[in-house]
């Protein structure tokens, strides 16, 4: 095949560049490494508890090939340096009860002005402070219009920044139920896209949402608050439309994540086998057994109760939701107390949107308060919630193999969690995506 003039002169440029650089004595310029070193001066352990001193975190390709003491690191000239010395080290943390696409201010029927559009873009400004904040992965359980998947989808193709996703699209619910959407009247004929009753039904509605992207399968089993028209205390779905939920959903490869409030709701399904229980207010001794057997996991989201009460009639909540509001939240402090106390396996989750995006972290000191210890309150946001996921090979500890996600703190978090609400250093996947060290 014969070259094109053009052709002919770039090869001769090459050449000439090759043979001058040998005739003068220099080689070609090295490649940039793309081996990654960050120093730290204190790396928490969020299995043992144990801080570990002056370690080197050694990344390529985006994810931790070695963890070891700097002085017994080799280094070359070409690796590049990250010096956290001063700082304290952690895994990048995880939520797993966000809603990226919403903001407090949409709750009622200011919600009914926003497009999927429009959200899709309010997810990505929010999916930015929630990365910002540390928090590198997050679990999104409900999205109306699949806006949640667009969103992973940028920004898994780097369109946009945020941490790893996992999403659910529509939340699964009775009609009339807290998943569905009851502010229009009748003439409107408007059905929230995850509505399905009956077992044929909910079958059907696992199978599409998965076809349209979903990760995992989010499920309305109680009423709930920030709905109208029910009562969080009320099952929603029955056991069998439940089995059939995770039966499908086990079977098709999705985790299920029950939105449940009410005792009977969570026992249910719990018994149904879910993997989650989100917010569970009024969790009682019989759900602290059933799940404490099953291994399900309980995802509290308690500060939200803090900035909601304190903002709701700023934001023009409808008084009915701030009526229930001021019921629940209290009696959801009291009972999950019970159940940290009881040994139910905890999962960090915050339910933002109901509250700003990036005070995530603020969830970590209401944990403690309510018996946690700060370890097992950082555990919750790393190795639980790891496992949850089913990512425990990817996220959750600073180790060989793990996505190199590394956030860093001033000051010790087991003697104060707050540190974790000033987040100064942030790297998810290799990258770093905020450095207040400078160095």
């Amino acid at each position: 095949m014969k070259k094109t003039a053009g052709e002919f002169f770039f090869t001769a440029i090459l050449t000439s560049t090759f043979l001058t650089a040998l005739a003068t004595g220099q080689e070609p310029a090295p490649k940039i490494s793309s081996r990654l070193i960050v120093h730290t001066g204190k790396l928490l352990d969020v299995r043992t508890g144990k801080t570990l001193n002056d370690q080197a975190i050694v990344i390529e390709g985006g994810k931790i090939v070695n963890v070891a003491p700097f002085a017994q690191t080799s280094r070359s000239s070409s690796d590049r340096l990250i010096d956290l010395g001063n700082a304290t080290v952690l895994p990048g943390l995880t939520d797993a009860h966000t809603h990226l696409t919403g903001d407090p201010q949409d709750v009622g029927y200011e919600g009914l002005g926003i497009s999927v559009a429009r959200s899709t873009l309010i997810g990505a400004r929010n999916a930015r402070f929630t990365l910002e904040a540390g928090f590198t992965t997050v679990r999104n359980v409900g999205a109306e219009g699949y806006s949640d998947v667009a969103l992973r989808d940028a920004i898994n193709a780097g369109d946009v920044p945020g941490p790893h996703m996992l999403v659910s699209g529509p939340p699964l619910g009775i009609t009339g139920g807290h998943c569905d959407d009851n502010l229009l009247p009748i003439e409107y004929h408007f059905t929230a896209g995850g509505v399905a009753d009956g077992i044929e039904g909910v079958q059907h509605k696992v199978r599409e949402v998965i076809k349209y992207g979903a990760d995992l399968i989010k499920v309305c089993a109680t009423g709930g608050v920030l709905s109208r028209g029910d009562n969080p205390q009320t099952s929603q779905y029955t056991l069998e439309e439940m089995k059939a939920i995770v039966a499908d959903a086990h079977r098709l490869g999705r985790k299920v994540a029950a939105h449940a409030h009410g005792a009977q709701g969570i026992l249910w399904a719990s018994q149904a086998g879910v993997d989650s229980i989100e917010h569970g207010s009024y969790i009682d001794h019989a759900a602290i057994a059933e799940m404490k057997k099953n291994g399900t996991y309980l995802v509290p989201t308690l500060y939200l109760s803090d900035w909601f009460l304190a903002n709701a009639e700023r934001l023009h909540v409808p008084p009915d939701m701030i009526a229930k509001g001021r019921e629940v939240m209290p009696e959801a402090r009291k009972n999950v107390a019970h159940a940290f106390a009881s040994g139910v396996k905890v999962a960090f989750g915050t339910d933002a949107a109901v509250y700003p995006h990036g005070l995530n972290a603020h969830e970590f000191a209401v944990m403690v308060k309510l018996g946690l210890t700060p370890l097992q309150s950082i555990q919750s946001a790393t190795i639980n919630a790891a496992d949850l996921l089913g990512w425990s090979d990817k996220i959750g500890a600073i180790e060989a193999g793990r996505w190199a996600d590394i956030i860093a703190v001033d000051g010790d978090p087991l003697q104060d969690v707050t540190t974790l609400e000033r987040v100064k250093f942030v790297m998810k996947g290799g990258e770093v995506v905020k450095n207040e060290y400078g160095r």
